[in-house]
């Protein structure tokens, strides 16, 4: 009996600055069928520096041949480290999807190149003192040999790969690239999470990559509750976070991050507010199991991975009076985000996490 692929949904939770994107994971992960072989792992490959989308804004934005071999090889690059590199906590693909990634990477930008040349460009040079030994080296034959012997001037590599694609040939490759993977990973016989595969600033481009069993849930969290978790939670251990800890600056980078989002209109695109899995846990519940199509008896391990009555102690912490006067601020300066509490929460900061 075949398998019907279109009830299989890729499900991928984002979110802003720790908003709760990990809530969906933990949720959805209660359903029957539903696996996240990674746990809450962040899937960046397509939205990293380097990636498959700055990969598709330099062979479409601008191109030219030199742009295009830096695009490809800076896009080869980072994808083997990401494959290879077992230590970076964003990486080490080879284990967390397979050696096959390396496989389907290589194919993709097989699939890219139009050209190869022995051209050469600047970004070719490695100018370091390795570089002006072998120079040297070079202008001693060529003048001891009196032009006899003439060696190529040394370069990091020696192939350029171009490629002037256009952007239905660049989509179908990409897509198609993107399938092998998400196949590989199970898709075709389960449903299947992804955390962080987009980011809310880039679910625009979802269209050209992902097709009707894509369902992405964009997190929102009052911003109170975001800055006082960054600022005094999560670097209790003395981890530094990638966001500012100045209240003022704070807001200012908060208005700006959410103003860069392009908005878009695609129905697969679904924002749920963190606090609403807490304070209206039944309703928003049902509300995302009606959007992956599954029944309430499919929700056989209820509040195991996300029980509400714990992660409530992960809101309102703003009402500490330590936080009292920043959190006046961003009242001040972030109001159209200001999450509206049904109830005062007195939350036990031991809890946080």
């Amino acid at each position: 009996m075949s398998i019907d692929n279109s009830l299989n949904k890729l499900i991928i939770p984002t979110g802003y600055m720790g908003s709760g994107s990990s809530a969906i994971t933990d949720l959805i992960c209660e359903f029957d069928g539903f696996d996240a072989d990674n746990g809450t792992f962040e899937y960046v490959f397509l939205h990293c520096p380097d990636g498959v989308f700055d990969l598709e804004d330099k062979l479409l934005i601008g191109n030219n041949s030199m742009r295009s071999d830096e695009a490809i090889r800076s896009f080869e690059k980072r994808m083997y480290e990401l494959y290879s590199n077992k230590y970076w906590w964003v990486a080490d693909y080879k284990k967390r999807v397979g050696e096959e990634f390396w496989k389907f990477t290589k194919e993709f930008i097989d699939s890219l190149v139009q050209y190869k040349s022995d051209s050469y460009w600047y970004m070719q040079e490695k100018v370091d003192f390795s570089m002006f030994v072998k120079l040297g080296l070079r202008a001693a034959l060529r003048m001891f040999t009196g032009g006899k012997i003439n060696l190529r001037k040394p370069l990091e590599y020696k192939t350029m790969r171009l490629s002037f694609i256009n952007s239905e040939e660049f989509y179908s490759r990409a897509k198609a690239y993107l399938d092998k993977i998400l196949e590989h990973l199970g898709l075709n016989e389960k449903n299947i999470i992804l955390d962080q595969l987009l980011l809310p600033h880039n679910i625009y481009r979802a269209e050209n990559y992902f097709d009707e069993r894509m369902e992405c849930f964009v997190v929102n969290r009052d911003p109170r509750d975001v800055f006082i978790l960054n600022k005094y939670i999560w670097t209790r251990d003395g981890d530094p976070v990638p966001f500012p800890t100045d209240v003022g600056e704070f807001c200012g980078y908060y208005k700006r991050l959410h103003s860069v989002e392009k908005k878009c209109n695609n129905t697969h695109i679904h924002v749920v507010q963190f606090e609403d899995l807490i304070y209206k846990y039944d309703e928003t519940v049902e509300r995302i199991m009606d959007i992956l199509g599954v029944d309430k008896a499919k929700h056989i391990e209820k509040k195991h991975n996300f029980n509400p009555d714990k992660s409530i102690n992960n809101t309102q912490l703003f009402n500490k009076e330590a936080y009292k006067i920043e959190a006046e601020v961003i009242e001040e300066e972030l109001k159209e985000y200001i999450y509206d509490f049904p109830y005062k929460n007195d939350a036990d900061m031991k809890q946080s996490f």
